[in-house]
């Protein structure tokens, strides 16, 4: 053997220990951020360590907090972003202000509500943990998903953690975050109204699902404003969702909104529509996943008498039938968005839903409509019923993990708006999601 040979086999030993270190430390990711002045231990992250520096972590987006002892605060919304590999990650938060009394609510990547106004006391700190999925576009060496050129934006797909401190006097002491270890994962398929949207005042109900689960779980919401079923698996988005998934995890599929605008030959609730439903089933089954299918909830729309239009048509039908002939779980929001609808009236339905003069955003020229779109009331509401169709089916191993601060929900009986108003982030949009 020559000494060429020898060096080849050498290098090439070298570059896989490397490889092998590199998936190891992968799997093992355990890192710990401390804030304030004063302290040194883990990793010290001083107010003016800003994320664009290059680093791999610091304060983004906004303006940065400041530093006091032990912690950074603010009086106003401040995000902290993280690189990470994709994967399921527990991160555990100390939460508080050594200054003021403060009531913190946290959200994650595109405004996913991990935690609703945990109050502290002055100098009291608060410890919190919950469970976030982070992906990025990848599906092989030479193929991503194809996202929308709006979609290049988002949170989700930027390959980093991103965490919103918001409220009143919102501040942080430190930040653990490490690899989760067999947490169960919830993929989330469906369209505008599933969707984790990044700005105010848009909501889908994915983004709300984590506020009322512990440690453990994680929602990983693929879901996007204007897909259909086809138009999601034609993107990669369901591949892409495989690559992550392991046996026992859920995949939640809403659809119909978009489907039902589709014409022509093969289209149809119960043609192309139930195939793509049932191609969600078939692949999640082949991989030990448990598919579970929901309806599509009601459009705003009020008859004379005020009762919901289903604007529908013959799709929630196709979905309860397919889920009875397929034997998989079923949560019918199409049923349940009526009967809350109608609760509300058509006069109060209006605070659940994108509804707000001219001039109540940065640069809206004109009054925002919309009858199909939540704001953060109404995809927090939307949620509960989600959570409710979990209970109507027995989901146990996904219900172990809910909140003990989980009361059971009636749609019959909403929240009042006004309980449930969250600190707004700071990013607004005015142009509708697709699929409107």
């Amino acid at each position: 053997m020559n000494i060429f040979s020898i060096t080849v086999r050498r290098a090439a030993a070298c570059l896989m220990l490397l490889v092998l270190t590199a998936m190891q430390d992968d799997r093992m990711v355990d890192l710990t951020y401390t804030f304030g002045s004063g302290g040194a231990e883990n990793i010290h992250v001083p107010a003016t360590r800003l994320y664009a520096d290059g680093a791999g972590y610091g304060f983004d987006l906004a303006e940065p907090p400041v530093d006091v002892s032990g912690a950074c605060i603010a009086d106003r919304a401040f995000f902290f972003s993280a690189d990470l590999p994709e994967g399921d990650y527990d991160v555990t938060l100390l939460l508080g202000n050594p200054s003021h009394a403060a009531e913190i609510t946290v959200r994650g990547e595109s405004r996913r509500l991990f935690l609703e106004k945990i109050k502290t006391r002055k100098g009291e700190y608060s410890e919190q943990s919950f469970t976030v999925n982070i992906r990025n576009k990848r599906l092989s060496a030479d193929r991503e998903v194809r996202i929308k050129p709006r979609e290049a934006r988002k949170l989700n797909w930027d390959g980093k953690l991103t965490l919103e401190f918001n409220g009143v006097h919102p501040g942080v002491r430190s930040v653990r975050i490490r690899r989760a270890e067999k947490p169960l994962t919830v993929f989330l398929c469906g369209n505008s109204t599933v969707v984790d949207q990044d700005n105010e005042p848009w909501c889908g109900w994915g983004q709300m699902i984590p506020r009322f689960f512990r440690r453990g779980i994680s929602f990983a919401n693929y879901a996007e404003s204007g897909e259909a079923a086809n138009t999601f698996i034609a993107a990669g988005r369901l591949e892409k969702l495989l690559t992550q998934a392991k046996a026992g995890d859920y995949i939640f599929v809403e659809f119909g909104h978009n489907d039902q605008k589709q014409k022509g030959e093969g289209k149809g609730a119960w043609l192309s529509y139930t195939q793509s439903l049932r191609t969600f089933i078939t692949e999640a089954r082949k991989r030990g996943m448990k598919p579970t299918l929901l309806t599509p909830m009601n459009r705003r729309t009020f008859d004379e008498n005020g009762k919901v239009v289903n604007s529908h048509g013959e799709y929630p039908d196709a979905v309860r039938k397919l889920a009875a002939d397929e034997n998989v779980p079923l949560i019918d929001l199409h049923k349940m968005s009526a009967t809350l609808y109608e609760a509300w009236g058509e006069k109060l339905s209006v605070k659940a839903f994108v509804h707000y003069p001219a001039g109540t955003f940065p640069g809206q020229a004109k009054a925002l409509e919309d009858n199909t779109h939540f704001n953060a009331y109404g995809g927090y509401e939307i949620a509960k019923c989600v959570v409710e169709g979990m209970r109507e089916n027995r989901l146990a191993d996904i219900l172990q993990f809910l909140r003990p601060d989980y009361a059971p929900f009636n749609p019959a009986q909403p929240d009042e708006a006004e309980q449930l108003s969250l600190p707004l982030s700071p990013f607004t949009e005015i142009e509708k999601p697709d699929g409107n």
